[in-house]
């Protein structure tokens, strides 16, 4: 049998049932025990065996787990299946209904000390901060969630260390967000432990990360093992999310099709799911390719549906981000006017520590939409406040471009000097296309 609890313990546990049910010490006791037996047991004078326990537990109308260790296993189960409806509700969009599940069930799982369910509480409260914008929050349940797996294997903290990553992502923190990502996907590759679910849910979500640093042959090689554990993986949902980073990678090369390709068959995993906020960024995702293959009405379209659909989930962050990019299918199509009236909306939502990359990119079309209106020093402004935050976030391909706006700029008013700084600037991030700077790519999985 496993753990149990102290003799005294399980003694006043015994005392506390029998008076509840109005048994006398002799009804308890009858037909194997005797009275003296159960007088000597409640006192905890006594460690009773596995067979008392059962008797007891019988007589007592409890489960045995419940009265050895003051844990019933039917309450655990129930617990858990609680925790899967919470994750639907918060996958199908209801973030406020799933934080209050959340909230309540790790007040159970703590009341219960059972850590498992707590953790899972936990990343539920994580992601729900995660969709919401609440990003300093997010990081918080994260880290509660990694300090209740403390003792677990590896592969059980990983939900929790990419939950953290993607956090700092969010926030514009590139480079530890990576570091957190590889340094996970190093440990499991060089320790052997081959989880294909871990492995797939940190390749996916590396990408992101990987793309807006401009480091793309290691955006494209986390797809290329992140493809290649796909038909390892149970999970349709991660399946699904790994089809959309995966996109990314190859828009990034030009491969237009493919990318529609991998966000049509993860849009339709993700209807079977309902998952709406994924099925949403799948939107958001064709929107881009469409963009980028010049389909500028078509990208609209799918971005103006996921931005519907992003707001119905309240996912605020991703909607002001999505925001950015839709301004900039506007502004290609003509209406820069309507695109500014965007982009000043968005970046009362965005921030430094709250999507510095999008914000980044709301000034730098501010800044294009400017110079088109020969407003020079409104347009030198806003690069100069996008730059900004590109240099935070260390997001390089998005900051070499940047400066060559910027630099172009300075050359046009006549600042031969400035601009050649600002080109200068932009070429230092160009050095190394395709690494980062936290040295060598983490070990390479077994596939």
């Amino acid at each position: 049998m496993g753990e149990r609890d102290e003799p005294g313990t399980i003694g006043r546990r015994v005392q506390q049932l029998r008076v509840a049910r109005g048994l006398t010490q002799k009804q308890l006791a009858e037909p194997v025990y005797t009275p003296a037996y159960i007088s000597t047991l409640e006192a905890g004078r006594v460690r009773p065996s596995d067979d008392a326990l059962r008797h007891l537990a019988e007589r007592l109308g409890v489960e045995f787990d419940e009265l050895a260790t003051g844990r019933s296993a039917r309450r655990v189960t129930e617990l858990r299946l609680r925790l899967t409806e919470a994750q639907r509700a918060l996958a199908v969009g209801e973030a406020e209904s799933a934080v209050e599940q959340y909230t309540a069930l790790l007040a159970e799982a703590e009341a219960q000390e059972l850590a498992e369910e707590q953790a899972a509480a936990l990343l539920g409260l994580g992601e729900c901060a995660l969709d919401t914008g609440e990003l300093a929050d997010g990081r918080r349940y994260f880290e509660e969630a990694e300090a209740r797996l403390a003792d677990a294997p590896l592969p059980a903290r990983v939900p929790a260390l990419r939950g953290r990553a993607v956090a700092h992502y969010l926030a514009g923190e590139l480079r530890y967000a990576v570091y957190l990502l590889e340094s996970t996907i190093d440990e499991l590759n060089r320790g052997g432990l081959h989880d294909p679910d871990a492995l797939l849910l940190l390749y996916a979500s590396v990408i992101g990360p990987y793309m807006d640093m401009g480091a793309h042959a290691r955006a494209a090689q986390a797809a290329e093992f992140a493809l290649a554990l796909a038909p390892q993986s149970g999970d349709p949902a991660l399946v699904a999310r790994m089809h959309r980073s995966v996109a990314r990678t190859l828009l990034a090369e030009g491969r237009l099709a493919e990318a529609d390709a991998s966000l049509a068959k993860a849009a339709e995993l993700y209807r079977g799911l309902q998952l709406r906020t994924e099925l949403a960024n799948c939107h958001w995702m064709r929107g881009y390719v469409y963009a980028q293959n010049g389909e500028l009405e078509r990208a609209e379209a799918e971005m103006r549906e996921a931005l519907h659909m992003l707001s119905a989930t309240r996912a605020t962050l991703y909607s002001s981000q999505l925001t950015v990019e839709l301004a900039d299918v506007l502004h290609r199509r003509g209406r820069s006017e309507e695109a500014a009236e965007l982009l000043r909306d968005v970046l009362g939502g965005l921030s430094p520590e709250r999507g510095a990359v999008h914000a980044a990119a709301a000034h730098r079309l501010l800044g294009i939409i400017a110079e088109d209106a020969r407003d020079t020093d409104r347009a030198e402004e806003h690069y100069v406040r996008a730059l900004s935050l590109l240099e935070r976030a260390g997001a390089a391909g998005d900051l070499a471009d940047l400066c060559r706006l910027l630099g172009d700029l300075l050359r046009r008013t006549g600042r031969v000097e400035a601009a050649l700084d600002a080109y200068r600037t932009g070429l230092g991030h160009r050095t190394a296309p395709g690494t980062t700077t936290l040295g060598p790519a983490p070990a390479q999985p077994p596939v």
